[in-house]
């Protein structure tokens, strides 16, 4: 999913899982580039698909506020995929990309706070605004990392298990809902923690190399 589609190290989303649902989109991925539908068009509907979930939780619906989350983030794996299979990959449509990328986690998390708030849960509506602010460090740490010169695509909640995790638990129950919530504001702060030392490991062993070099 655009600016964390290939991410290393461990995540909380099993790689099978992943792989499995690549491996099933493939075929669709092959009939949108034979029709040259650009990629821009998914990722502008990744957003408005995002929106209107967002619009679900609002209203109470969390079951379809899930469904269209989830179909957001497939959106999102089409734009890319479809991207790089047919040679349209551009520096504008990644950065259009990842800005949307932000702007449907705002919408995400926007609606399933509304709902905690009128259904009264006032620990867990604080806890959706933990989970967006840690969303959105998880992305500028990165963004700031690679700014730097430094690869950092590391970290246990990603943007892919955040959706996977908040579309999934909201077709299921609304306590389940809650408790992703939780997760995700821990999580996914305590993974742009992990990125920032992740840099700090990375800098740090780049130094040593250099003294080595220069027999210090």
């Amino acid at each position: 999913m655009s600016s964390e589609k290939k991410n290393s190290g461990f995540t909380i989303l099993p790689r099978p899982i992943q792989q499995w649902f690549i491996n099933l989109i493939d075929p669709l991925i092959e009939g949108i580039v034979r029709l040259n539908v650009h990629p821009n068009h998914f990722t502008v509907l990744g957003l408005i698909v995002s929106f209107v979930g967002a619009i679900f939780y609002a209203y109470h619906n969390i079951f379809w506020g899930g469904v269209f989350i989830l179909l957001g983030g497939i959106c999102d794996i089409i734009d890319g995929k479809v991207a790089r299979k047919a040679g349209l990959s551009s520096k504008f449509g990644a950065l259009l990309d990842s800005s949307l990328d932000r702007y449907a986690e705002v919408f995400m998390f926007l609606g399933v706070a509304i709902y905690f708030v009128e259904k009264h849960h006032p620990f867990t509506s604080i806890m959706v605004f933990l989970a967006l602010g840690g969303s959105m460090m998880v992305s500028y740490v990165r963004a700031r990392a690679e700014g730097l010169g430094y690869e950092c695509k590391v970290g246990i909640m990603q943007r892919p298990e955040r959706i996977v995790y908040i579309g999934v638990s909201s077709l299921i129950h609304p306590y389940l809902l809650e408790l992703v919530v939780w997760m995700i504001a821990i999580l996914a702060n305590f993974t742009a923690i992990q990125r920032m030392h992740h840099v700090w490991r990375l800098e740090k062993i780049e130094k040593s190399v250099s003294d080595e070099d220069l027999g210090v």
